[in-house]
């Protein structure tokens, strides 16, 4: 791509994906001074969204908290902070009056992560203030996303909207870091595990690794599956048959009483339905890596220090890879439907080492989450349907307005 001041190299076929991301992937680094990486580590500094040794031992040490099993045996309290989130959220509805879904989906996944991986360390006080900061950031750094050669230090649009947005994530996360630090607990939450870990050389974490990897683990478990779900209700709204396919798959499933563990193995097609939202509208959206030795893909060389650019947006949605690409159509991902794709012609949540280490929780999160909100409610957006807006996550344009509408609610079969 000749984009005048930066030529990386765009990457879109499964092969060629998967050779970055799997096959030769200690080639191809997240580096600290490049595209994404660069803006994003003012914010998060070297941890488990960055590359090399720092970024092995944060994911060895918050790995045990997110595998399928640790997060498999949460699943019971995710019903029940998500039956009060919506519960909450239903009290606060007033007939007719819209509300903007990207705010309501935020505050039941950060009321749930709070509960289940920070163990209340942090007040939904303290996160009503960090989401929107979490928010501003993603936005803010647009510019730097586009031109990443341009020094911190020449002032650009956004610059200070970050900085006012990290000096309030600071001014909430560096207090509860230190006062966990002081008495850490069990263990069983992100931020006493993160001062009980050690390093390489057997070293206690500093008070700022533990701080950027709580602020990533936060954003990135928070920001994921709130920014995927706003997608799901114009999505919905512009397909009515597939809506009422969900809604009476929940009802049948659910019935007149809140979603339970047992639950979620049958709701297949709110499964199929989330398979295809995140197909189309995956939260990562771009995946920069640069090449630290020359390599050469698909016959093309690859020249040390080039950036090469992975879109999941963009190989999600190649007509040689899936029929009627920009179609909503969750069949596509009916169990017999992917025997013969190739395994990186989806992946939403990356692949190899850097697999996004929160997958297992939204695989749990999103279903329950999906199931409590139409056992209950009705949505139908006033808004119109939105436009995907590059930023850090690949977020709407412009808010998702909806209204919500008791569900009528009947008994399970």
């Amino acid at each position: 791509m000749d984009l005048g001041w930066f030529r990386p190299h765009l990457l879109t076929h499964p092969d060629h994906v998967q050779h970055v991301l799997r096959d030769n992937t200690a080639n191809y680094v997240r580096d600290g001074q490049g595209m994404f990486w660069r803006p994003i580590r003012r914010l998060l500094g070297d941890g488990i969204l960055s590359d090399g040794p720092i970024w092995q031992a944060s994911r060895r040490n918050l790995q045990p908290l997110f595998s399928a099993k640790h997060v498999d045996s949460l699943v019971d309290r995710m019903a029940d902070v998500l039956a009060s989130a919506v519960a909450e959220l239903e009290q606060r509805v007033v007939p007719g009056q819209p509300v903007d879904a990207g705010v309501e989906m935020s505050r039941i996944v950060y009321l749930t992560m709070i509960k289940l991986f920070f163990e209340d360390r942090i007040s939904p006080e303290q996160a009503d203030r960090l989401v929107p900061a979490l928010d501003a950031i993603a936005t803010s750094i647009t510019f730097r996303l586009l031109v990443p050669f341009v020094p911190n230090y020449v002032p650009m649009p956004g610059d200070r909207t970050f900085r006012r947005a990290v000096r309030t994530i600071d001014e909430i996360i560096f207090p509860i870091v230190r006062e966990v630090r002081s008495a850490p607990g069990s263990g069983d939450d992100i931020i006493s595990t993160l001062w009980q870990a050690r390093g390489d050389s057997g070293e206690p974490l500093t008070e700022q690794q533990v701080r950027d990897d709580v602020v990533a683990m936060f954003g990135a478990a928070t920001e994921t599956t709130s920014v995927v779900l706003t997608w799901l209700w114009p999505l919905l709204d512009a397909h009515p048959e597939m809506a009422a396919r969900l809604y009476g798959e929940v009802a049948a499933v659910v019935g007149d009483g809140r979603v339970r563990r047992e639950h979620v193995p049958r709701l297949r097609y709110t499964r199929m339905v989330l398979d295809e939202l995140l197909r189309l509208y995956p939260a990562g959206w771009l995946f920069p890596r640069t090449a630290v030795a020359t390599d050469a893909i698909g016959g093309v060389r690859i020249k040390a220090g080039s950036t090469v650019l992975i879109s999941p947006f963009l190989t999600h949605r190649m007509p040689a890879f899936w029929e009627r690409p920009l179609e909503f159509d969750p069949e596509r991902f009916a169990p017999e439907s992917a025997v013969h794709r190739h395994r990186y012609a989806y992946f939403p949540f990356g692949g190899g080492p850097h697999q996004c280490i929160g997958r297992h929780v939204f695989a749990a999160e999103a279903p329950l989450i999906v199931a409590s909100i139409l056992s209950r409610f009705r949505p139908h957006v006033t808004s119109g349907q939105p436009r995907p807006q590059a930023a850090a996550s690949l977020r709407t344009g412009a808010p998702v307005l909806m209204t919500l509408s008791p569900a009528e609610r009947r008994m399970a079969a």
